[in-house]
């Protein structure tokens, strides 16, 4: 499709350029007006989140699967509900920041809600890239904002810390896709991922090896994104040092951006939609399956002894990588509507989470658990409670929408015949109840020391918060029309 034609269906991208390019001027003209900090550059900003939700939302009925650009972008249901997915995660990081203590006491907020956009916009751009190029650039692109969004407290030596490793693990990450994605290119003499197919499908057994290093080099990109093991170990120093809402920000839409592209490109580039013969000739899904395992294991051990809120969702972010991961093991339609699934009950459980430590944060000016003690009954129950939902419904139990989302990923593990592994993701759970339920006994049953000050917290404060709590205890009850809504992008997807 020409490039006029495609812009018929870009138009979440292009609404994120317009808002970016309307933050950058208002930014500079306040800063020629001599004006330090202002709220209005954030306005922008979610004001052109809404948008580009809007338009994606309004691209989502479109029965079509366009090819656009040359073929670098796909336009498809798959793309738009990730779209719409990562549109609401920059909604709630934009959200986050106007009412975060870390970003409001800095002198460039227009840089960083520029960033914000920046980084977002990139994350479209993954979800939606059907061409090892693209895939690339835009990975690189999503990195980069990140970076800075990282290490946005200039003056703190965490959040410098935090940015530089990931800064070095990044580069370590993109050196070793790049050059799997060379090989690909050499083996199949292609970077679409139609043509990739095809070439994949006419490869001989000499070929064998090389075919498989060149994924496990490109898993590595992947798997940096997503944050599994063995490419995780830059998650938890970033998600600690970085603003709460860049924290966040990264720990959904990075996630879901991932996980687009990983889907995309080893049911499109590798196996064409279902595994294909070159693939069974490799052992990609034995692989897979180790990760899956090591990633949702070293996650929750790692998380049992931590003491810093943010670190501890940082591990336990690791460790739902690895749920995730076992519906990309399925490498079948049940597995990818499980991972649709269960990333949109994850976005709203742990974005949730992450909302009341930034609201803790705000009150005490701390991070750490001893500073949840008797929170409950302090003035913060109402976040106290919405903490044990969230908590709770990360953990699995029912009647939450975490519960849901891990039933059918389990679900679709024992259709493929994949019971080790499923026995081990619920023992798994059972293991992460531990420092779930450590977290809820500090706030309601520790009694506060003489240090823990009474904690106040506004109505607006709480809206977004009681928003999300109510939206994981309904989708723990009523998840048709989500589920519906999954199964229409994975059937476009699939087909």
């Amino acid at each position: 499709m020409g490039a006029t034609q495609s812009l018929l269906y870009f138009g979440p991208e292009l609404v994120l350029t317009a808002a970016i390019m309307a933050v950058l001027a208002l930014d500079l003209g306040l800063t020629a007006s001599g004006v330090e900090r202002s709220r209005w550059p954030g306005v922008v900003a979610l004001a052109g989140a809404a948008a580009a939700i809007a338009s994606a939302l309004s691209l989502m009925h479109v029965p079509t699967r366009a090819w656009l650009f040359g073929r670098m972008l796909v336009f498809d249901g798959f793309s738009v509900y990730f779209k719409v997915l990562l549109g609401l995660a920059l909604l709630a990081a934009v959200w986050m920041s106007l009412g975060s203590h870390e970003v409001r006491g800095q002198p460039n907020e227009g840089e960083y809600f520029t960033l914000l956009l920046s980084s977002a916009l990139a994350m479209f751009l993954m979800a939606a890239a059907g061409n090892l190029l693209m895939a690339y650039l835009s990975l690189e692109f999503a990195s980069l904002t990140s970076y800075v969004l990282t290490g946005f407290l200039r003056h703190n030596r965490r959040s410098g810390e935090a940015a530089l490793k990931y800064l070095i693990y990044g580069g370590v990450a993109s050196g070793a896709m790049i050059y799997g994605m060379s090989w690909v290119f050499g083996l199949t003499g292609s970077m679409d991922y139609a043509a990739i197919a095809a070439g994949v499908a006419r490869l001989d057994d000499a070929n064998r090896g090389a075919f498989f290093l060149a994924l496990v080099l490109v898993l590595a990109g992947f798997g940096y994104k997503v944050a599994s093991v063995p490419f995780h170990m830059w998650a938890p120093d970033v998600y600690t040092g970085a603003p709460i809402p860049v924290t966040a920000f990264l720990a959904v839409g990075s996630k879901a951006a991932g996980f687009a592209m990983l889907l995309r490109f080893f049911h499109f580039g590798v196996g064409a939609a279902g595994p294909a013969a070159a693939v069974t000739r490799v052992p990609l899904l034995q692989l897979g399956t180790l990760l899956c395992a090591a990633t949702m294991t070293l996650g929750n051990l790692a998380a049992l002894s931590q003491q810093n809120m943010k670190r501890l969702l940082a591990y336990s972010s690791i460790a739902h990588a690895g749920y995730a991961l076992l519906g990309f093991v399925v490498f079948a339609d049940a597995g990818v509507q499980a991972v649709l699934f269960y990333l949109t009950v994850y976005y709203i459980m742990n974005l949730g989470a992450f909302w009341v430590v930034m609201l803790i944060a705000n009150a005490t000016g701390r991070e750490d658990l001893p500073s949840y003690r008797g929170l409950a009954w302090r003035g913060g129950a109402l976040p106290a409670l919405a903490l044990s939902v969230f908590l709770f419904s990360l953990a699995g139990l029912p009647p939450l929408a975490g519960f849901v989302g891990k039933f059918y990923l389990f679900a679709a593990g024992v259709e493929r015949g994949l019971i080790a592994l499923v026995v081990l993701g619920v023992l798994n759970s059972v293991v992460s109840l531990y420092y779930y339920v450590r977290v809820v006994k500090t706030m309601f049953l520790d009694e506060p020391h003489a240090e823990d000050a009474p904690v106040v917290f506004r109505a607006n404060d709480l809206a977004a918060v009681g928003l999300l709590s109510a939206a994981t205890l309904v989708l723990g009850i009523r998840f048709d029309w989500l589920l519906a809504r999954v199964e229409a992008a994975r059937r476009i997807f699939a087909g």
